[in-house]
């Protein structure tokens, strides 16, 4: 049986790789039906935000890799609801209506769940 992996992004879009590798990495194992999660903490929760303008930052827009994550069997997609107050961001307006909301208590037990964590 394949080891679980979770994947937490910590990073913005715009603050360097870090956002884009996490994608990348959790895009691979779905293709190979590696069980995987994918968790926004921090200033991650900013790859979520509607409405970003990628080419005025000379970014590589995500969107699109985030919206392929279920067509790759990336189904287990999480985000920290904390994360978003700080920033100022509704967990109803994000970009993955589908990722689930945890409160800071809840991601100790998810990581728990996996085998494995990778952070970027």
């Amino acid at each position: 049986m394949a080891k679980s992996l979770l994947i937490i992004s910590r990073q913005a879009p715009w603050s360097g790789p870090g956002a884009r590798e996490a994608l990348d990495i959790v895009l691979a194992g779905g293709a190979f039906d590696l069980p995987i999660g994918l968790l926004f903490l921090d200033d991650g929760v900013f790859q979520l935000a509607p409405k970003q303008d990628a080419k005025t930052l000379q970014q590589k827009d995500l969107s699109a890799n985030l919206q392929a994550l279920p067509m790759f069997g990336v189904e287990e997609l999480f985000v920290c609801a904390d994360s978003t107050a700080q920033r100022g961001l509704n967990p109803g307006a994000l970009s993955l209506t589908e990722a689930q909301v945890l409160a800071a208590h809840e991601i100790t037990a998810l990581i728990d769940r996996y085998d494995q964590v990778i952070t970027l």
